[in-house]
């Protein structure tokens, strides 16, 4: 029996005549469904990871939540109260009250010339001494504008008195508004009529204050005003504060006496005023003590107390 046609010695037969390779697969549509479902994949895949371009960016990370929640927390934990709020304040203010109050101090005492005078110097402290207590009279109302004077013994010189010239602001003075003399001798160029009260006056405090003297002449509002009332030859103060400091303070007439009378009038009431004080109906008040400071503590405190006996007047209390 003969090989069939198309086969060759050796190669089993198939079941199926030998076909044409077959050419490229032709895809197979899908069905919606699964489509969007692919997209949706891609879409996942295209999101970038937040965080992975931070290090690549100009804008400042925005706060986590969790930082926030930590400072409320703290904020929570230290409640600040009123209270407290209002002393963190007062401390504040008290140290820009401190910090202005130094600047004041440094503008007052400001550094002055000393004076050299025929066979004398005037201290340079000395000077900022009378610019000083100007300062500080103008301040508390008891003189104004060119009204007023102030003087005090020397404590380097024996007899020596510097005295403010006739016409000088006490809230505006420097080294040329003061002046020098001997007790006892002319008064000295630009110390005016003020020159003899004043030499008397400290002289007559230099006994109750082993050598040392100061004098203010102060037109102080309330206690001229009360010296007017022609019955009245005594001031007596109605505070407890004035009671303790002057039991009186005597007024004395310039008006019709002599110059002499008037400086004898002047000394003597001062003494019965504990020197101390005294007082010129209409004129003002010659205030004194063992320095500057003393000589305005005592105006201060018959001005004050003049003020209350005007405010009770005024108001009718007995």
């Amino acid at each position: 029996m003969g090989m069939p046609m198309g086969m060759f010695p050796g190669i089993a037969a198939t079941g199926a005549p030998p076909q044409r390779p077959a050419g490229p697969s032709t895809p197979v549509q899908q069905d919606n469904g699964q489509q969007e479902d692919d997209e949706e994949q891609e879409e996942i895949v295209d999101t970038p990871v937040a965080g992975e371009d931070d290090e690549f960016s100009d804008e400042p990370p925005a706060p986590s939540a969790d930082i926030g929640g930590m400072i409320g927390q703290a904020m929570a934990a230290t409640p600040m109260s009123d209270v407290e709020a209002l002393r963190a304040e007062n401390m504040s203010m008290r140290d820009a009250l401190t910090n202005a109050t130094g600047i004041i101090n440094e503008m007052d005492t400001q550094p002055m010339p000393p004076i050299v005078g025929d066979g004398f110097v005037v201290p340079a402290h000395v000077v900022s001494d009378f610019v000083r207590i100007g300062r500080q009279l103008q301040r508390d109302g008891l003189c104004h504008a060119t009204v007023g004077s102030v003087s005090t013994l020397s404590l380097d010189e024996p007899n020596l008195v510097h005295i403010t010239k006739e016409g000088s602001p006490l809230g505006q003075l420097d080294e040329r508004h003061i002046t020098s003399g001997r007790l006892g001798e002319m008064a000295p160029h630009g110390a005016g009529s003020a020159w003899k009260v004043h030499t008397i006056l400290l002289a007559v405090t230099s006994l109750e204050h082993n050598g040392s003297a100061a004098c203010a002449h102060l037109p102080a509002p309330y206690t001229t005003a009360m010296s007017l009332e022609q019955d009245l030859f005594v001031l007596r103060p109605s505070d407890l504060a004035g009671k303790q400091r002057f039991e009186s303070v005597v007024i004395v007439d310039s008006d019709d006496v002599s110059e002499d009378d008037f400086l004898r009038q002047l000394s003597e009431g001062l003494q019965q005023s504990k020197c101390k004080a005294i007082v010129v109906r209409g004129g003002g008040v010659y205030a004194v003590g063992a320095n500057f400071n003393e000589a305005w503590d005592n105006a201060a405190a018959i001005e004050h107390s003049m003020k209350i006996s005007f405010l009770t007047r005024l108001a009718d209390i007995e």
